[in-house]
């Protein structure tokens, strides 16, 4: 595969058994849970591309994780992920609080997080697992910081490997600290957390943003909360929509073929990433450059109509659960610095899988990103002023301009 180093570290820079999920607060209480966070997982790369993390585990460590949510909401619960572990994993204990600087704890804001009514919790192999209700009020767009402990080994993490914010650990149990003194070691990973929940109205809903290292927010300025789906967070917020949107972007990521470092393939990781999360109304679909930027090495040549067939399966996967989906026209490539990336034949599919999502009429909606986002003088390449710099991706001023191009009415 001709892509170079650099663009594949760029893109991707008491104990109880317990089952799958804790059984929905929902069922009891009424209360309606939407999804306010979410980051996508993948198998345990400890040497990512030649860029260090901590996915080959943990073993007497607090790793506290700060996050920004998107609509607020009167309580939340956690998810922890093991979708990939090799064994279940052994958690010690968790907290959250709201974010303070660095790894502080705003003061007054500290919650033990309980799974089943107990403080530790064994999370299958395979498996995720939803903690109880935590009585925190949560403001929109406002930071929380989690922290969970591991006394015991825990094998090769489950992680989202290129998070664009700071993660931070500490030797021993440091759940309830205060301050983030003890904190000194730093990741830009994500560690076994997948998700953020929050009550709100039935009506409201979450939004999910699935894709690719655009969608996951490559290039853009780490710990700004920058990303498309931040952007368009804040635009719902600014119209007074309190939808939830939450990030299933993973770099590198595929429609059609896993790749190790950059997830299971679209349509495999679908359900999961984006049907599953609680509350979805709508997901939005910008997937497929991968594809095609690496279509002419691949053992068998991408065509058009195959990757179409993929948007399909995601399409008739969504309206299976009566789920909308928005298709995301794909962003020009031409002139990426990446070499064999960008071709005449990718650009001749780019172009055909693009008049599909806004032509072919199978989408509920399409946000033509691709138009939004081309250089006015050769619409085959992006803007200048929305290039990162690397011809692919676009920074944080294209991030805005992509939120911009999403038609508000149509989520």
């Amino acid at each position: 595969m001709s892509i170079t180093r650099r663009w594949l570290a760029a893109l991707a820079t008491a104990v109880v058994a317990v089952s799958l999920t804790a059984t929905p607060a929902s069922a009891h209480t009424g209360r309606a849970w939407n999804g306010t966070w979410s980051s996508s997982m993948i198998a345990a790369f400890p040497d990512y591309f030649g860029t260090p993390n901590w996915s080959g585990g943990f073993e007497n460590h607090s790793v506290r994780q700060p996050v920004r949510v998107s609509r607020g909401g009167s309580s939340i619960k956690i998810k922890i992920s093991n979708v990939y572990g090799t064994s279940p994993l052994h958690l010690t204990g968790a907290s959250i609080g709201r974010a303070g600087d660095g790894a502080a704890i705003r003061p007054g804001s500290l919650r033990t997080v309980t799974f089943h009514h107990r403080r530790s919790a064994v999370v299958a192999a395979g498996r995720q697992l939803s903690s109880d209700v935590v009585d925190l009020p949560v403001a929109p767009l406002e930071r929380l910081t989690v922290t969970l402990y591991f006394a015991g080994a825990t094998g090769p993490a489950t992680f989202h490997p290129f998070a664009l914010a700071t993660s931070y650990r500490a030797t021993g149990d440091h759940l309830r600290d205060r301050t983030g003194d003890a904190y000194t070691e730093t990741s830009q990973s994500w560690y076994y957390l997948s998700g953020v929940e929050v009550t709100g109205n039935r009506r409201a809903g979450t939004v999910v943003a699935f894709g690719d290292s655009i969608t996951d927010g490559s290039f853009t300025t780490p710990d700004a909360d920058n990303r498309y789906p931040d952007e368009l967070a804040e635009r719902l917020q600014a119209a007074g929509r309190n939808l939830g949107v939450v990030n299933a972007g993973i770099g590198g990521n595929k429609v059609l073929t896993d790749t190790d470092g950059f997830g299971e393939r679209a349509t495999a990781r679908f359900t999961r990433d984006a049907l599953d999360q609680p509350g979805v109304r709508t997901v939005i679909v910008l997937e497929g450059i991968n594809d095609i930027g690496t279509g002419a090495t691949a053992p068998q040549p991408l065509t058009a109509e195959a990757l179409i067939e993929g948007h399909r399966t995601l399409i008739r996967a969504a309206h299976a659960r009566g789920v909308r989906v928005m298709g995301a026209t794909i962003l020009p490539f031409a002139g990426t610095v990446y070499p064999g990336y960008y071709t005449e034949e990718g650009e001749r599919i780019r172009d055909a899988v693009n008049d599909w999502i806004r032509t072919g009429g199978e989408y509920d909606a399409v946000a033509d990103l691709d138009r939004a986002m081309a250089d006015p003088a050769d619409q085959d390449r992006l803007n200048p002023a929305y290039d990162a710099g690397d011809g692919l991706h676009p920074n944080d001023a294209g991030m805005r301009a992509m939120a911009d191009a999403i038609p508000l009415h149509r989520l």
